[in-house]
């Protein structure tokens, strides 16, 4: 007999123990395989069906899902096509790019796809940088959103908007140019994105530091399911928990600290 790890009624349950509320603005960051083996063996398309219906079921009405489909298409040297450009960010961000009801964002390295009442007010009209106040992240940040993450940590895309607003001095604003397809027309276009700078590769960013706080002060509520877990934290909080510990750990979202590196090396590079 095959073993079964949870079902779907667990994922009702498990979502409905969440902080979750009806209205509210989900971004999913998800590996759906982390859970195990669902009751009836559901294939991929069964399996992403089912939890996009559980999600929208908890945050009705009105609830909106947003997930990462980044192509980081502009520093790869590629065509970014709205329609047809797959997402690099596992399998259920590419089955939502692909629903009849999505909106995708235009944006060449960071586009998101969202399903619900606010899908078009958080994915129309970008700015060309990934990372500024009126960018996806800062409205998901502006109307109350919460990070719903299936077998990640507390850490998310998220944390970078973060740092950017509170001006980190390892990352900076480097931007990129190329081609972007909307219904099979092209045009060239322009992205910013926020990144690292490469003099060092204890800049590289680390996210179990604020794992570890998030859980501790109980910001990042955790529930089980099958084999792995259901995490969600509100922007606002991960906003708050990052200002307040920069100023005394300034490297804990990098691997500078676990390192015991004190001064990483910083050299500028060009912004394009």
């Amino acid at each position: 007999m095959a073993r079964i790890d949870y079902r779907r009624q667990d994922i009702t349950e498990v979502l409905a123990a969440l902080p979750l509320e009806s209205a509210d603005v989900l971004f999913c960051h998800s590996n759906l395989g982390f859970f195990g083996r669902l009751e009836n063996g559901a294939g991929a398309d069964s399996l992403c069906t089912i939890f996009m219906e559980e999600i929208l079921a908890r945050i009705a009405p009105g609830g909106t899902l947003v997930v990462p489909t980044f192509t980081y298409s502009f520093p790869r040297g590629e065509v970014y096509d709205v329609e047809r450009s797959r997402s690099h960010m596992g399998m259920f961000t590419e089955w939502i790019r692909t629903r009849p009801e999505a909106v995708r964002s235009l944006d060449p390295c960071y586009s998101v796809a969202a399903v619900g009442r606010r899908a078009a007010e958080l994915t129309n009209d970008l700015p060309t940088n990934s990372f500024t106040e009126t960018s996806f992240f800062g409205r998901f940040l502006n109307c109350n959103g919460k990070i719903l993450n299936f077998n990640f940590d507390a850490g998310s895309t998220f944390v970078h908007f973060a740092e950017r607003r509170l001006k980190v001095p390892y990352r900076f604003d480097k931007s990129f140019t190329g081609i972007v397809r909307e219904g099979g027309v092209e045009r060239s276009a322009a992205s910013t994105i926020w990144v690292r700078y490469l003099s060092d590769d204890a800049l590289e960013a680390e996210f179990a530091n604020f794992d570890e706080i998030a859980r501790a002060e109980g910001l990042f509520v955790t529930k089980r399911l099958g084999r792995g877990e259901l995490g969600t934290i509100s922007a606002q909080a991960t906003l708050d928990l990052i200002a307040r510990t920069l100023p005394r750990r300034p490297w804990f979202l990098t691997k500078a600290e676990k390192l015991g590196i004190r001064n990483p090396t910083i050299v500028p590079e060009a912004k394009a």
